[in-house]
């Protein structure tokens, strides 16, 4: 190994690094040929020492005690010495207490050599690693090495509870490829640290955490936490097996949306942390007949009223829930008991927070320069500049590290539309058109198909889902179509004008009939996901029931029949939780669920919680109400405008042909004789009855023996007449 020659120390020196402004600490620091030529220098940077030793490691010699310069660089000239060997400094304080350690500036030539990234893995070799660095066939040297993306700053330092946060006596080194890099040894697992960090013309910054950092301090610390690489066992190697060779969009996909701080809570009012949520949720989801969770942000968030939708730390599971390998337990147990998990990923946009990415260098690193396309106005955040390289492969690694690190199953991408439009939210005067002079953010549409090739082409039996609001073309459909490349979107549409129906009194519902009609125009223009989300039971919204009209009889047998609609419709379906126990109350993070409203097994809550469960088990016991809900043609109408008696019947298909009937009446009018067509001759049932007494209904039933006669109807050979229930969905099916 060579040794390169120190120079003589100009007397500047240390008084740049006393304040954190020297740039290059491998020039000077460590073991060097001796400017004169004659042997080795070692030189040491601890300004909180009053005396340092030198040992030499293999044989415990001590070399000698250190010379004391100024500010606290510490040198020691050995001129005897020619070859470089491992030494360890014996460092005094002035309270009489001293420790042993190797020197970090003593590792230059491994450290400065660390330059091989891959961009989409970035999360495999930024942040703080936990690493054996092996001196010869021996010796290994145990450590931490430290690696942040500052390109734009003067001087970047680690500070953190192994050195007192004393921002002084751990500068990194640079090189050309704007990486700042450090290995200190004896840093280990559960040691906190931060950056202090000084912009291009020297002003100190507010300490940063990292942002690759997999756990982070609960507020008000903050700080990044050092974390043992591969030490969680998984046990779901069936689960991705079987998800690796049933990828398709004709399975059951049914989306249970819970936010991990609210749905139960402990006697304290604490959180359960994730094991413990795995242990009674699981069973839940379970029981009820959900396919997959879906998890409100998971990302680290100091702000916990932003439900996670104001993310600091991308890479760190909350630790309010507890550890990441805390979080694949969660994971593993869902995989295990065959329950998929999708998280909402938020790439859209970032708090302002002093120590998140925000002028992270003292430049606009992260997020654009230009507050036209940096700033949102409705949120009060930065947005990123998704045409720089380094942001694309951050977002991009961070994907794929949820995917890899903890083997989540999909990613639903927030506020997909606010990334699309230059104008979104904007009056105006206060955006900038593009190249083109038009209104689309060709950055983000770039960002976003890179994002869904690099995840398909990765890992494709994942699903990505995208949060779109807006008629953008092909959100679901492949790049190499045109598309933007999600598996599926969010039918916002669907649920905004089926909800304001269903507000409606029924006697004002004829006049609004299309309302309930209308998605089935586009329904098969994207693959859908129909959301009764978090967004609509907040925000004075009121709840899902609140919505509904007239007593408490109507307010719930309104909801009963527009779940079952919900779900006898084309399209995948997501229910945020609570919606299943047809609460009163608007959903409050601060707060859990209204577990209490079940206590009465009689009641009508409870009878909305059976229903849920009941129309899951059917939805995946029954192919005609998933198996094509991408296919034109596993739907058609029996009747689609029966607008005066304010009643909806269709029919769904699976691949073989075999169908099942649904007729919806959304008046509380029991309609007697009410006939539909039939595509078969035969005896049909009830496969389901959302007025059934089970549920809370009147027990009007649609017939016991419906018989399909050879009455032409519909555009259907046969018919069958049957009573419709008040305020009722009905699921037939050839007996």
């Amino acid at each position: 190994m060579n040794i390169a020659v120190s120079p003589s120390l100009p007397a500047s020196v240390a008084a740049e690094l006393a304040a954190c402004l020297y740039a290059t600490p491998f020039d000077i620091l460590g073991l060097h040929a001796h400017p004169s030529g004659k042997g080795l220098v070692i030189r040491a940077w601890r300004p909180d020492a009053v005396a340092i030793e030198v040992l030499d490691y293999q044989t415990g010699k001590l070399l000698g005690t250190m010379t004391a310069h100024e500010e606290g660089l510490f040198e020691l000239h050995l001129p005897r010495r020619k070859k470089p060997f491992l030494y360890q400094l014996n460092i005094h304080w002035a309270n009489g207490h001293s420790f042993r350690l190797f020197d970090p500036y003593s590792f230059g030539q491994y450290v400065l050599k660390q330059t091989d990234i891959e961009s989409d893995y970035l999360h495999r070799h930024m942040g703080a690693s936990v690493t054996r660095h092996a001196i010869n066939s021996k010796h290994q040297i145990e450590g931490v090495l430290f690696k942040v993306y500052a390109p734009y700053a003067r001087t970047v330092n680690i500070v953190g509870s192994f050195n007192g946060w004393d921002d002084r006596l751990h500068p990194m080194a640079s090189a050309d490829d704007g990486i700042w890099r450090l290995f200190i040894p004896g840093v280990m697992a559960g040691d906190q640290y931060k950056y202090s960090i000084h912009d291009y013309h020297g002003g100190l910054l507010p300490l940063k955490t990292d942002p690759f950092a997999q756990h982070l301090e609960q507020w008000p610390g903050l700080a990044s936490v050092v974390q043992n690489p591969d030490g969680y066992c998984w046990d779901d190697q069936g689960w991705l097996a079987r998800r690796r060779d049933s990828r398709n969009q004709a399975l059951p996909l049914s989306i249970y949306e819970v936010h991990a701080g609210s749905w139960k809570r402990k006697e304290d009012d604490g959180f359960l942390n994730f094991r413990e949520l795995a242990d009674q949720l699981i069973p839940y989801v379970l029981d009820m007949g959900f396919t997959h969770l879906e998890l409100m942000p998971v990302s680290e968030h100091p702000l916990f009223d932003s439900w996670g939708y104001q993310p600091v730390g991308l890479f760190a599971p909350s630790s309010r829930y507890g550890s990441p390998d805390d979080f694949r337990y969660f994971v593993d147990k869902c995989h295990q008991k065959g329950i998929g998990v999708i998280l909402d990923w938020v790439p859209a946009h970032f708090p302002s927070d002093d120590h998140g990415l925000a002028k992270f260098d003292g430049s606009s690193l992260y997020e654009h320069s230009d507050s036209r396309r940096g700033w949102h106005p409705d949120w009060q955040t930065c947005i990123y500049d998704f045409g720089k390289p380094w942001v694309q492969d951050f977002l991009i690694s961070n994907a794929l590290y949820w995917l890899d690190e903890f083997h989540i199953d999909g990613l639903r991408v927030d506020a997909v539309a606010s990334m699309l439009y230059l104008d979104y939210s904007r009056d105006h005067g206060e955006w900038e058109a593009n190249i083109h002079g038009g209104n689309e953010n060709l950055e983000a549409v770039a960002f976003l198909k890179k994002f869904n090739e690099t995840v398909h082409t990765a890992f494709p039996d994942v699903m990505t889902i995208a949060e779109e609001s807006t008629s953008w073309p092909g959100v679901s459909k492949a790049v190499n179509e045109g598309g933007l490349g999600f598996d599926f979107k969010w039918n916002m549409g669907w649920m905004n004008d089926t909800l304001e129906y269903m507000k409606l009194d029924p006697v004002y519902r004829q006049h609004h009939h299309g309302q309930m009609t209308f998605s089935t125009v586009y329904a098969w223009s994207e693959n859908f996901v129909l959301p009764l989300s978090h967004d609509e039971v907040v925000h004075g919204k009121g709840t899902i029931l609140t919505r509904m009209p007239g007593d408490d009889w109507q307010k719930f047998a309104n909801l009963r029949t527009y779940l079952a609609f919900m779900y006898t419709h084309p399209g995948k379906k997501l229910l945020f939780m609570g919606t299943e126990l047809g609460t009163h109350k608007e959903w409050n993070q601060n707060a859990a669920l209204d577990w209490d409203l079940l206590e009465n097994t009689d009641g009508f809550n409870a009878g909305v919680q059976k229903l849920v469960k009941t129309l899951n088990h059917l939805h995946g016991s029954e192919p005609a109400l998933y198996e094509r809900d991408m296919d034109a043609g596993g739907f058609a109408w029996a009747t689609c405008d029966d607008s005066g008696q304010s009643v909806l019947a269709f029919r769904r298909y699976d691949s073989h042909g075999r169908s099942v009937q649904v007729v919806c009446n959304l008046t509380p009018v029991v309609r007697h004789n009410y006939r539909i067509g039939v595509p078969e001759g035969g005896q049909y049932s009830e496969l389901l009855n959302t007025d059934d007494r089970c549920f809370g209904g009147s027990g009007v039933k649609a017939g016991e023996h419906l018989q399909a006669e050879e009455i032409p109807m519909h555009h259907q050979p046969y018919s069958i007449a049957l009573t419709l229930p008040p305020l009722a969905t009905v699921i037939l099916a050839l007996s």
